[in-house]
């Protein structure tokens, strides 16, 4: 049997172990899909904040450094990560894919390091800290006591591509660990505590989760109900375009749903102005799109010739909704159907925007692109395209939305064309920096939107 090789704790901060993580860190993690800074390479990182969670088991966050302007999106000045790693002699076989290295110097020297998170003993062990409330050195884990949430749940890592780390337990919870870490509380507990108040049901309300209070407030993790017999929106329209089947009426019913979500963050959550005192909040969003579409045209030479046309786009936004919290990065990924029920996950918003602004009132309108957007993408995955598929599904789609809110955001051309313009943007610069194969799909949304902004 391998022994776990035990670590000496260091509450909270202590520079020592860096000397045996450091080399190994800056080679791993610029390869994780979670790491924001591949647009600039890692210079240093530094310690912020190291305890022992189990013999064997540092969680730690630290900071990545980088050099030169930072891109649209991309890191600041450096961004802040969250590690759980674990360290032994001898790493056995079901734990390769979850290796990061042999430690050559420091108090480490000699060990395997490894991603905790893929440890069944550890993750076992990460639940068994959110059953039972109470601190670790900066670390507070918490639970709804309402809840029942029993033990000797299995773990196992979801493999899916995303931007954080998910463990689903006993396919009764699903843990989602934060990786990028910044100061204040992360929406993805926020907003579906706060619907939970309100009585809404579209949307897995927390169970537990964790935070730290060093080197600031942030939240680490959530747990939440899992929904073992769901299927993702996206898993489900690429099914359906290639059965060649209809996808109009589980549209239109994700439009309703997404309706009634917006309805209760309005209900939860303080509302924007409408009406003459929106004028200069109207003024500042066309202004924020035009930067960063001149921003990521910087960036990513393809989108330059298109920029007069989408900029008209925006230029030319009219009268919008009253703000209010929304989702902020809705697409067909963040939607589970559960039978005939739809559900909605995922509130952290665009995880490269700042925390603030996430958290901000913004325009419902801007989730409803964000969909809209999402039926284009599984339309063009299939070989030829399918443009009337995506053009029936995104009819659909309103129409149901349109039937839950009272307001049909087709009404309303020059709004949509500008959200749909400002999210075919951002993900031009996505594809750029992580997909550089779907580059096109985007690309050929930036055309049509050129013309019709023009």
């Amino acid at each position: 049997m391998t022994k776990t090789a035990p670590l000496r704790t260091a509450r909270p901060v202590a520079a020592e172990p860096m000397a045996s993580l450091k080399g190994l860190l800056l080679e791993w993690l610029p390869q994780q899909r979670w790491f924001a800074g591949k647009d600039r390479p890692v210079t240093d990182l530094k310690l912020l904040s190291m305890t022992e969670l189990h013999p064997g088991c540092l969680h730690l966050l630290v900071h990545a450094e980088h050099t030169g302007p930072p891109t649209p999106g991309g890191s600041r000045p450096g961004d802040c990560y969250q590690l759980l790693l674990g360290a032994r002699r001898e790493l056995p076989p079901r734990l390769a894919e979850a290796f990061i290295g042999r430690a050559n110097a420091g108090p480490l020297a000699g060990l395997a390091v490894y991603d905790a998170l893929r440890e069944p003993r550890s993750a076992a062990l990460l639940l068994d800290r959110l059953r039972h409330p109470g601190t670790t050195g900066p670390l507070s884990f918490e639970r709804d006591t309402s809840v029942s949430l029993p033990a000797g749940l299995a773990p196992r890592l979801l493999a899916a591509e995303q931007s954080n780390t998910s463990l689903v337990y006993g396919d009764q919870y699903i843990l989602k660990v934060f990786r990028r870490i910044q100061p204040g509380i992360n929406p993805d507990w926020e907003v579906p505590w706060a619907l939970a108040r309100t009585g809404c049901t579209r949307v897995p309300a927390p169970t537990a989760w964790f935070r730290t209070s060093q080197p600031f407030e942030a939240t680490l993790g959530v747990l939440q109900p899992f929904l073992p017999s769901a299927t993702d929106g996206w898993t489900l329209g690429l099914n359906a375009l290639a059965a060649e089947n209809d996808f109009t009426r589980e549209a239109h019913a994700l439009g309703q749903a997404t309706a009634e979500v917006h309805q209760a963050l309005a209900a939860a959550f303080p509302r924007g102005p409408l009406g003459p005192e929106a004028a200069p909040q109207k003024g500042r969003l066309a202004q924020e799109m035009t930067e960063r579409l001149h921003a990521t045209a910087r960036a990513v030479p393809d989108l330059r010739p298109y920029v007069p046309g989408l900029s008209a786009a925006f230029a030319s936004l009219e009268a919008d909704r009253p703000a209010q919290r929304i989702h902020g990065d809705l697409h067909l990924g963040q939607a589970l159907r559960a039978g005939s029920e739809w559900f909605v996950i995922d509130f952290e918003g665009e995880p490269s925007r700042p925390l603030a602004e996430r958290r901000s009132a913004q325009s419902p309108v801007r989730d409803v692109a964000g969909m809209l957007r999402s039926f284009d993408y599984a339309a063009r995955t299939r070989r030829p395209w399918h443009p009337e598929w995506a053009r029936h599904c995104r009819d659909a789609y309103c129409a149901g939305y349109a039937l839950g809110s009272g307001w049909d955001p087709r009404d309303e051309p020059g709004v949509l064309r500008a959200y749909e313009t400002d999210r075919a943007v951002y993900e031009v610069l996505y594809e750029a920096r992580h997909r550089p194969d779907w580059l096109p799909v985007p690309m050929a949304a930036i055309r049509r939107l050129a013309v019709l902004g023009g």
